[in-house]
């Protein structure tokens, strides 16, 4: 009676047990992430895919002496990533302006953007799409993290 349960219920195990491996060996082993501050307050947290959905960072209610921090996270070492940059591109993609950041010794250290200078990038290109970007030396190709 065992060994007819078994010859049933092994081939269906065996078989569960393949496609199971097969997923955990496709799965992605860690995104990247980001979180976008105005001052404390928590406005955008995104894991970075490859294909994003682009959200809109609204600094309407934003004054000239706030200040936007962004928190970058690499998957493959949970820390922040070197030659850091932030960028702001027009909708042909040049870059407008461009922040650099100094290398993280330990855990995470947010990018600071003073807010009069996106404000002042807002006015100047009125109705054109402008863009955030993130790259770094483990990101080279950079990553698109909102509109503004």
């Amino acid at each position: 009676m065992q060994q007819a349960f078994l010859k049933r219920t092994l081939p269906k195990l065996m078989a569960f047990v393949t496609v199971c491996a097969a997923l955990f060996a496709f799965a992605p082993r860690g995104v990247d992430s980001y979180e976008v501050y105005l001052n404390d307050k928590l406005l955008l947290k995104e894991y970075a895919l490859k294909e994003v959905s682009l959200k809109s960072l609204h600094l309407d209610n934003a004054k000239a002496s706030d200040r936007l921090v962004i928190y970058y996270t690499h998957c493959h070492s949970k820390t922040a990533g070197t030659g850091r940059s932030i960028s702001i591109k027009d909708g042909q993609g040049r870059i407008l302006k461009e922040w650099k950041f100094a290398d993280v010794k330990d855990g995470k250290k947010g990018m600071i953007i003073p807010v009069k200078e996106l404000l002042a990038l807002e006015k100047q290109h009125a109705g054109g799409q402008l863009t955030m970007h993130y790259a770094a030396a483990e990101l080279p190709q950079g990553q698109l993290l909102a509109a503004l």
